[in-house]
């Protein structure tokens, strides 16, 4: 099974940046479509971004389109969320996740998660 771990939140001020990273486990990792998810306190998981695994198409949040961008390395076995002009609103915990089939923009169509990385951003 995929194994991700997750790095790069933390505490940022509003208009800031971060660059979230997560390393799969396995020889297959082109195999798989990557996604990045959010939650919010009170709020159900919600789609970020996603990318398909040749990395030619991208998916994303209509309020983080020209924010952040998705990238992958499948030499390296990792997935990025490059994360630009931060908001508040931006604020959760981010989710990596990992899927061979379904729908790459739904939570309910991954099979595999990261533990969770907090980003924080000010005001």
């Amino acid at each position: 099974q995929v194994q991700l771990v997750e790095s790069g939140g933390g505490l940022v001020q509003a208009g800031g940046s971060l660059r979230l990273s997560c390393a799969a486990s396995g020889r297959t990792f082109s195999n798989y479509d990557m996604g990045w998810f959010r939650q919010a306190p009170g709020k159900e998981r919600e789609f970020v971004a996603a990318i398909s695994g040749s990395g030619i198409t991208t998916y994303y949040k209509e309020s983080v389109k020209g924010r952040f961008t998705i990238s992958r390395d499948n030499a390296k076995n990792t997935v990025y969320l490059q994360m630009n002009s931060l908001k508040p609103e931006d604020t959760a915990v981010y989710y990596c996740a990992a899927t061979q089939r379904g729908r790459p923009t739904s939570r309910y169509d991954y099979n595999y998660w990261g533990q969770g990385t907090q980003v924080t951003v000010s005001s």
